[in-house]
């Protein structure tokens, strides 16, 4: 069967979704299991796997879907404590007192804290954590899911601790034993490389996520209205993403996103308190009235005003749960600790399922889960909350869950058979791999262009960076070897790529929109963010090329052409939109005696 061919067969699953959950509307209930039966099939049938293996693989999507759902649990949990407790009331206000704008209140929640918690826990955590906070503060459903899917890109590279380079890039290179004596040295390397094309195409990811709130969620449906705060939006991306690139380039992979979202906290959260390039009061932005709002932008998580119980609780300990859980995942995730052996030595296996090779673990005290239940009990004596409350915490925790786990039940077992899909009677390669073939062999030269979009595709079906690393990283150094040159950039642009996958990733999307309750919408979020994913693939892979070939074909090249189009276009809309602003003068005032 020819490349081509193959490459077909394997992107169907995908198409599935596309048709079904993208195109169709369908929610990802219904549109997951066609797409986990074309998996099905075409394992069994075209590829010829053993039934075991997919059965076993099925079976280990089960086991991770699972985990998935105690990550969900615990984050709901964490929020129904603190509503509550009245916490979130304090923590609304203490926003409103910052700026009740609502543009300033996602860049700091999505695109700071987020990357922080990025930083320290990865799995998806920041939408676990940062998504609930911005329905807490009252924004829709939709718009806090769409802000947190947007930002999962730039912090992801060097999330958990450096996870997705540390153990994917290099799990993934070292199957090549020629390539290097020290793997630790060359991953290093090319993490410093990830972080400088992050930070470019980084750089426009805040205003990317003030301007889609203000054009799907604002009352004018203006992408204007986001843009506006065009100098806010790019001050806090470089506030975050300058100390970031120094990290990755002088301290390794572990520590860019935590210490970059921590260091622009910081200095985002003081310049603003001290009204530094923030909107004038008669420019504050908002959403319109609830009862204004698109039906479909409503979750089934209700957050209440309820305020504590002696009237007033102070910001510190409305706060502490956060920073306590910020606090838990980075003191359990730092090796030079012993909290992570203690997290790490109970693992639950099932090894050798059906005699498939396929072995499924996961180890419940490491899972982001116990560190939200863990600080749940603890807010319930800080806060001095009673029993009755917090047993309504559980209980609503409880539903919310339930309801997102028909997704996520199919979504990561297709996911799983469609990784597992090597091995067969057939001889083939495992989807994945046949798919980026079929890329590879009509790309030629131009491969920098498309490396950034088969990472990204690796973490759309798998779901993971660190799962995209490892499938592709030693596969995109073979083809940047092929064409001859510096292969390290490729892998760097293949990380990269894997990073911004996250924004379409459809069971990180099911997940994140599980944690409000906002079951069935799978697709709308997938729509929004497409735009986003394709810029910044686009923008990363043009950078790359322009890297590699810029020995050879000189700095005008079709890689250099493309990245100046896109800032060239991006300063003209934020120019044009400058300057209609300041045409809008404001409605000269009556003379009250004069018009008598």
């Amino acid at each position: 069967m020819s490349t081509g061919t193959l490459a077909f067969l394997s992107l169907l699953p995908i198409i599935a979704v596309a048709v079904f959950l993208v195109g169709m509307r369908w929610p990802a209930s219904k549109a997951m299991p066609i797409s986990y039966l074309v998996a099905v099939g075409l394992a069994l049938f075209i590829w010829k796997v053993p039934g075991a293996n997919v059965a076993a693989a099925s079976i280990n999507g089960l086991v991770v879907a699972g985990t998935l759902l105690y990550i969900i649990f615990g984050a709901i949990l964490l929020l129904n404590t603190l509503q509550e407790s009245g916490g979130i009331k304090t923590i609304r206000q203490g926003f409103t007192d910052i700026s009740a704008d609502r543009r300033i209140q996602v860049i700091i929640i999505a695109w700071l804290f987020g990357s922080f918690i990025e930083g320290a826990s990865g799995f998806g955590t920041p939408a676990a954590v940062a998504v609930p906070l911005l329905v807490g503060l009252g924004f829709p459903a939709m718009a806090a899911v769409v802000a947190g899917m947007v930002i999962q890109s730039t912090p992801v590279s060097f999330g958990a601790v450096g996870t997705p380079i540390l153990v994917g890039v290099q799990t993934g290179l070292s199957a090549d034993s020629s390539i290097t004596d020290n793997f630790l040295v060359l991953v290093t390397q090319i993490a410093g490389q990830v972080a400088i094309l992050h930070m470019i195409a980084g750089t426009l990811v805040p205003l990317f996520v003030v301007a889609l709130m203000t054009r799907f969620f604002g009352k004018n449906k203006s992408f204007s209205e986001g843009i506006k705060v065009w100098k806010f939006a790019l001050f806090a991306s470089f506030a975050m993403t300058i100390p970031y690139v120094i990290v990755a380039n002088v301290l390794g992979p572990e520590f860019p996103s935590m210490v970059g979202g921590l260091v622009g906290l910081a200095v985002v959260v003081t310049a603003a308190k001290k009204g530094f390039l923030m909107p004038a009061k008669d420019q504050i932005w908002d959403f319109e009235e609830k009862s204004k709002w698109d039906p479909e932008w409503s979750g089934k998580l209700e957050i209440k005003d309820i305020a504590h119980k002696s009237g007033n609780m102070s910001m510190v300990k409305a706060w502490a749960p956060y920073v306590l859980v910020g606090l838990f995942l980075v003191l359990t995730r730092l090796k030079t600790l012993p909290f992570l052996g203690w997290m790490q030595s109970w693992t639950v296996k099932f090894e050798n399922i059906f005699d498939s090779g396929i072995t499924s673990s996961f180890q419940p005290l490491y899972l982001p889960g116990t560190i939200f239940i863990l600080v749940s009990l603890i807010t319930y004596f800080l806060h001095g909350m009673n029993g009755s409350g917090y047993k309504r915490a559980w209980g609503q925790s409880f539903k919310t869950t339930i309801a997102a786990s028909t997704a996520l039940i199919f979504t990561v077992p297709m996911v799983q058979v469609f990784l597992n899909s090597g091995g067969g009677a057939a001889g083939f390669d495992k989807m994945p791999i046949e798919l980026a073939n079929g890329v590879a062999a009509l790309a030629g030269d131009y491969w920098p262009l498309f490396s950034t979009f088969i990472g990204g595709l690796g973490a759309f079906i798998a779901g993971s960076n660190t799962v995209s690393n490892m499938m592709f990283s030693l596969f995109q150094y073979d083809v940047g070897s092929q064409i001859g040159v510096d292969a390290t950039w490729i892998v760097a642009l293949q990380a990269v790529g894997g990073a911004a996958g996250n924004m379409i990733c459809v069971h990180n999307v099911v997940a994140a929109s599980a944690v409000v309750g906002l079951v069935g919408k799978e697709g709308a979020v997938i729509r929004k963010t497409l735009f986003p994913f394709f810029y910044y693939a686009l923008l990363a892979g043009s950078v790359g090329y322009s890297i590699v070939w810029y020995s050879q074909k000189g700095i005008f090249n079709l890689g250099s052409f493309i990245a100046v189009g896109i800032a060239v276009a991006a300063v003209y809309i934020i120019a044009t939109n400058n300057r209609r602003s300041n045409m809008i003068l404001p409605p000269p005032s009556v003379n009250v005696k004069s018009a008598k």
